[in-house]
């Protein structure tokens, strides 16, 4: 259960990003004919991802009625934890989208990096497994948790299925720290929206 649930919120990460980075591509005909706030076209592409993961989200839940899982007060974090995680791809969909329409290799590129990306993570491993391993002195686990990506999933896996598992909040003496992950995925939001709203002028020409 732990195994499959890190690998649905890697599936939707992955998914909603590689729908947004192809959205304005797939939606070039309606973007040359009615003038609209583009990024909706984004939001709208990653829909189908948070749809999926829901009906995910429910076989897990049953998974893990079945294996025993007690659930805690804890579950009441959940959304918030898949709305980091959803903030984090929608800002990455804005910047690779608007790459992919002068770029078309970047979607070659983007899978390479999440490759790189889901093993660097706590994704088919748990975070127990690096939490003995240390770069220049520092908790290799430390570091991998300050990407927002990771903290979400592990989050959710702590909060809705193992609340023993190792978190952000445990692996953390100093709370402070939290606030760098939430730091890097409003600059990735801010960053996105700022280089999305300046290539928009020109997809209709590009397209």
């Amino acid at each position: 259960v732990y195994l499959l649930l890190g690998t649905i919120l890697w599936q939707f990460f992955n998914e909603a990003t590689t729908q947004g980075l192809q959205a304005i591509i797939n939606r070039g005909d309606l973007i040359r004919k009615i003038n609209f706030p583009k990024y909706i076209v984004i939001l709208s592409s990653m829909v189908s991802a948070l749809i999926s993961l829901s009906i995910n989200l429910l076989v897990v839940l049953a998974f893990a009625i079945f294996a025993g899982v007690k659930y805690h007060l804890t579950v009441l974090w959940l959304p918030f934890n898949i709305i980091l995680l959803f903030a984090v791809a929608f800002g990455l969909a804005l910047i690779l989208s608007s790459l992919y329409v002068k770029f078309r290799d970047i979607s070659h590129i983007w899978e390479i990096i999440t490759q790189i990306l889901m093993y660097s993570m706590p994704i088919i491993y748990p975070l127990s497994f690096v939490m003995g391993h240390q770069i220049f002195g520092i908790s290799l686990a430390n570091i991998i948790l300050l990407n927002p990506i990771a903290m979400a999933i592990q989050d959710v896996r702590h909060n809705l299925i193992a609340v023993e598992s190792p978190t952000f909040w445990t692996v953390y003496n100093n709370h402070w720290f939290a606030v760098i992950p939430f730091l890097i995925t409003l600059f990735i939001i801010i960053f996105g929206l700022w280089y999305f709203n300046n290539n928009s002028k020109k997809f209709a020409e590009i397209l």
